[in-house]
């Protein structure tokens, strides 16, 4: 039995109600960091990240280093990166030692979902487990989907014989298929859900707790299922859903992309995706980025050390352009953040809103985001988000 100490949910603001998307700056990775930050909120001692999903950016080279950064947490820890949908999410959580942090994201509908497992916590127990073959939609290594499109198929021979042959109760609710499947299945009322992928079963854990109900959980993808116990328990749910709201209009202008140079992305990656700045011994003002001082002598302080920032900050001004730039999407706005607390001002991007509509003395946070793709190499940075948007 797997004791669950929080849940963390996130959704993209960009689309609709019913399906969300994410923006130009976002994939599955920063979905997850949001999700994976949402669920810890302060929890300390994770021993263990396993992240579930089929839209991982690199699928060479692993996307470790940046979960890790962007969640603020050891770059020693053990992170485990799984393929799968809604059962593939279960039974990592199902099968996690306490203290690891399991998180699901999906891109179409776009959303992810964390849980943190403790010694304590709401109680999820795992009642049924069935693999079952029926290739109605497959991908393939280079993406290209193939869907077969007979939703009776789908329902008759494949979701519900395997509950049938799994021979659980009624579920409470139901991840990974549609509302209506999900309704029929379902002894009451089941919880919509944003997503359908490996996200969706932390979406209906969060809305099980918010309605205060326990019994079957089921995640389903195609033939396959993996259902659960949800008992009783204390557990903490931290909720990061804005309102949906129409993507804004935009242009990307052709031409010869900016190259990476990974000899500088190196050396950027610490400071930059873990938010910190540079002090020097016997300095008390914080350098970011961190860089070399020289003294009045002539010598070379090298030697300084790393100071996580603050993830909260004013706009101290601001601009938006217009200008067409290759590899990226215009127009777009540009801030200078005074982060709170120490003496730092932060040039970046901002995210989350209509271009031109933030102004000096607003409020908001840092955020991870995907800045830019440089031969083909994921840059992440972070990114202002409005605090009405947060």
């Amino acid at each position: 039995m797997t004791q669950v100490s929080s849940v963390g949910t996130y959704l993209p603001c960009w689309g609709s109600a019913l399906r969300r998307q994410v923006g130009d700056d976002e994939d599955a990775l920063t979905l997850a960091v949001e999700a994976g930050r949402a669920a810890l909120d302060g929890a300390a001692g994770v021993e263990r990240v396993i992240v579930i999903s089929r839209d991982l950016p690199l699928l060479e080279g692993g996307n470790a280093a940046v979960l890790l950064a962007g969640l603020g947490l050891d770059p020693e820890i053990e992170v485990g990166e799984r393929l799968g949908g809604a059962p593939a999410a279960l039974d990592a959580l199902t099968s996690a030692r306490p203290r690891t942090l399991v998180i699901g994201t999906d891109l179409e509908p776009a959303g992810a979902g964390a849980a943190l497992t403790g010694d304590e916590g709401l109680s999820v127990r795992l009642s049924a487990r069935l693999a079952r073959s029926l290739p109605v939609r497959t991908r393939d290594a280079a993406g290209t989907v193939h869907d077969y499109g007979d939703p009776r198929l789908l329902r008759e021979r494949g979701l519900l014989a395997s509950v049938a042959a799994a021979g659980v109760e009624k579920p409470v609710a139901v991840a990974g298929a549609d509302r209506k499947l999900a309704g029929s299945l379902c002894a009451g009322l089941p919880p919509e859900l944003p997503t359908v992928g490996a996200s969706a079963p932390f979406f209906a854990l969060a809305a099980m707790v918010r309605e205060d109900t326990t019994g079957t959980l089921l995640a389903v993808e195609q033939a396959s299922l993996t259902g659960v116990v949800v008992e009783t328990g204390t557990v903490r749910v931290n909720r990061r859903e804005p309102q949906a709201r129409p993507m804004p209009r935009g242009r990307d202008t052709p031409g010869a992309e900016i190259p990476i140079s990974l000899a500088a992305y190196d050396r950027a990656f610490e400071p930059k995706l873990r938010w910190e700045a540079g002090r020097h011994p016997g300095r008390d003002e914080l350098d970011f980025p961190p860089r070399y001082h020289v003294g009045r002598d002539g010598s070379l302080s090298t030697d300084y050390t790393l100071v996580p920032l603050p993830r909260t900050g004013t706009v101290y001004t601001g601009v938006t352009v217009h200008v067409p730039v290759p590899g990226l999407r215009t127009p777009y706005s540009l801030v200078i953040v005074e982060l709170d607390g120490v003496e730092v001002r932060a040039l970046v991007k901002v995210t989350g809103t209509e271009p031109g509509t933030v102004g000096i003395g607003d409020r908001g946070r840092m955020v991870l985001r995907r800045v830019a793709v440089r031969s083909g190499v994921p840059d992440y940075g972070y990114a202002f988000q409005p605090e009405g948007e947060a």
